[in-house]
């Protein structure tokens, strides 16, 4: 929002929200009823499918954006993203809306707008001179306008809230901003239109040809080769640089011209380093990371909620949506198909951290035929990890699985001169979850698989005084014997539900949720989170931390957790490399409790709070 809002600042159908396209239904259905048996006009008919054609080219832009700009290279602008940016650029679809509608009803009333033919040569070359000529010009005019105080408050200071700008940052303006832009680019258009010379290929093309200059100016990475100009110098003057743009949100008071800079050189309000940043931005290399996560895909869907997909849903917890993955389900199989890839990079002070993903679900990890071909994208992965330059790889999710790799064990014993250093986390998750029993407890139940963070904090519970009771004779048996004659009268096998703090994992059945008592807190040790059946009972999240206010870049959520929050486990690996740290944590070792959480709030993490009621 502007400083000070001026009047048309909001969208008119803000108040129908995610609703919004609705108003678009009458529209298309008139358009097709139409079509169908009235006059069959292509032009008209074409006109919805353009929109989702403009929409899935604005995807591509911002999921290539995320990408290029995660890995570093050719990367123009270091400031990361964060989430008031991307819920500000939220709504980038409405000006795709705004000027759909202004097509349909320029389809219907404007004379010989409709009835267009596929292509004709004299319109293209039209619509090409026109936009070159006083489109250019009264754009770099209007610009400069709206950087004078009264407009920029009102209206321009919006768009310009973004200083590490992405594609999308290019539509981000109030709603009378928009309607000044669209009666600019409507003079080629209607020209051709009023003088029977338009085309639905020069309409269409004109527009793309606007959405993708605006996306490539504002994507933050440079992407023109640098022997464009060498052979055709006068480029500098025709063609405007991703670099070139990015210092007029840096700098505000230059490089004005839409994508023609050469009403900068002539009025002097070129960037006197738009030369120098080009070259740097060029040169630039890719990105070396100090910590590396590996995570992997969950359920179909998630692909699209990773942050190079659909950058609002990435902003929000996740959760399964059965619609995505019915429509998407070609793309969503097609992502087995992939190698490893960066999810996103964050940096702290002066570390950089990366997020790497393996396309692999959670279904396929308990799948045996898929062991050996998991267990190899690890190794690859750990690996490239060295070559980097890495110091701490992470292992998250379903990747550091007993079964699978024995908490990642075996990758250390077959590369024993590894220099990178593995860490499970399990020894901040221990911390954790220590953390999160309320003050005071005498018993807690132990339920879920007995996996190495369950022998530690069955151990850790009772060297501090606290109970340990087990439900199944098979658990106490197999816990009594690792934890020996130190935890002897602490854990007890117990079928009681009266105890109203539970510690459980993966594992917990619906049956034995419902046995427990009416305000029971459920507190999980497990990556994944238990299914919430009791909306009288309390469920703390899985292990997870507040990040420090010093993490940048961080513009969307990891799975379900909430905003800002980050798991121990890719926390762990973090405060390894911090801490400087010469050993693993993997296999059968782990790290010191203690020192771990005293590092861990060290370094600015905090536990979250207890929970309130949860709904089912």
């Amino acid at each position: 929002m502007a400083s000070k809002p001026g009047i048309l600042t909001d969208w008119p159908w803000k108040p129908l929200g995610s609703f919004k396209y609705i108003i678009l239904a009458p529209m298309i259905t008139e358009t097709i009823y139409s079509f169908a048996v009235k006059e069959r006009d292509v032009s008209a008919l074409a006109l919805f499918p353009f929109m989702l054609w403009r929409m899935v080219h604005n995807q591509i832009w911002i999921s290539l954006s995320r990408y290029r700009t995660a890995k570093g290279s050719n990367r123009i602008v270091d400031k990361g993203i964060e989430f008031d940016q991307v819920d500000r650029e939220r709504n980038w679809d409405d000006q795709i809306m705004f000027n759909s509608i202004l097509f349909y009803f320029g389809n219907k009333y404007v004379p010989g707008g409709s009835c267009l033919p596929i292509w004709r040569l004299d319109g293209v070359i039209m619509t090409a001179l026109l936009h070159a000529g006083p489109v250019e010009f009264l754009y770099y005019w209007l610009h400069r306008a709206l950087h004078h105080h009264y407009l920029y408050s009102r209206y321009h200071s919006h768009h310009h809230s973004s200083i590490a700008t992405e594609p999308i940052t290019s539509v981000i303006h109030p709603f009378a901003e928009h309607i000044a832009y669209f009666t600019l680019f409507a003079i080629p258009m209607l020209t051709t239109v009023l003088s029977g010379t338009a085309s639905i290929f020069a309409l269409a093309a004109y527009i793309t040809y606007i959405d993708f200059m605006n996306n490539m100016g504002h994507c933050n990475f440079e992407l023109i080769p640098n022997c464009f100009f060498t052979f055709f110098p006068p480029l500098y003057y025709i063609i405007y640089t991703p670099s070139f743009h990015s210092l007029h949100h840096v700098h505000f008071r230059s490089n004005y011209s839409l994508f023609m800079p050469f009403y900068d050189y002539i009025y002097g309000t070129m960037d006197e380093s738009s030369e120098s940043l080009y070259e740097s931005s060029v040169k630039r290399k890719e990105e070396s990371p100090h910590v590396v996560h590996l995570t992997h895909l969950t359920t179909p869907d998630s692909l699209y909620h990773l942050r190079l997909g659909f950058a609002s849903f990435a902003s929000k917890p996740y959760t399964p949506s059965t619609l995505y993955s019915c429509l998407l389900c070609p793309l969503t199989l097609s992502s087995i198909m992939l190698s490893t890839f960066l999810v996103q990079t964050n940096r702290f002070h002066q570390t950089t951290l990366q997020t790497w993903a393996i396309p692999k679900y959670n279904i396929q990890y308990w799948l045996k035929c898929q062991k050996q071909a998991i267990n190899n994208l690890i190794e690859e992965a750990v690996l490239e990890a060295e070559g980097k330059g890495a110091r701490v790889l992470s292992l998250g999710l379903m990747n550091q699985g007993e079964e699978l790799n024995r908490y990642g064990g075996v990758y250390v014993e077959k590369h024993p001169k590894l220099k990178l250093k593995l860490v499970d986390g399990s020894s901040l998750a221990v911390a954790v979850v220590l953390n999160s029993i309320p003050e005071g407890t005498t018993q807690v139940v132990l339920r879920g698989n007995l996996t190495k963070v369950a022998h530690a904090l069955a151990f850790a519970l009772c060297q501090k005084g606290i109970q340990v009771s087990v439900l199944y004779e098979d658990e106490y048996e197999k816990l009594d014997k690792s934890l020996g004659s130190k935890c002897r009268g602490k854990l007890v096998l117990s079928r009681s539900y009266s105890c109203k703090t539970w510690v459980v994992g993966d594992g917990l059945s619906e049956a034995e949720q419902r046995q427990a008592r009416k305000g029971t807190l459920f507190v999980p040790f497990s990556q994944f989170p238990p299914t919430k059946l009791r909306n009288d009972c309390f469920y703390h999240t899985t292990p997870a931390l507040h990040t420090p206010p010093a993490l940048e870049n961080v513009d969307c959520c990891e799975n379900w957790l909430p905003r800002r929050v980050m798991s121990t486990w890719r926390a762990a690996g973090i405060v390894h490399a911090l801490e400087g740290w010469e050993e693993h944590e993997c296999g059968d070792s782990m790290s010191n409790i203690d020192r771990v959480w005293e590092a861990c709030l060290k370094h600015g993490f905090q536990p979250l709070r207890l929970p309130t009621l949860s709904k089912p």
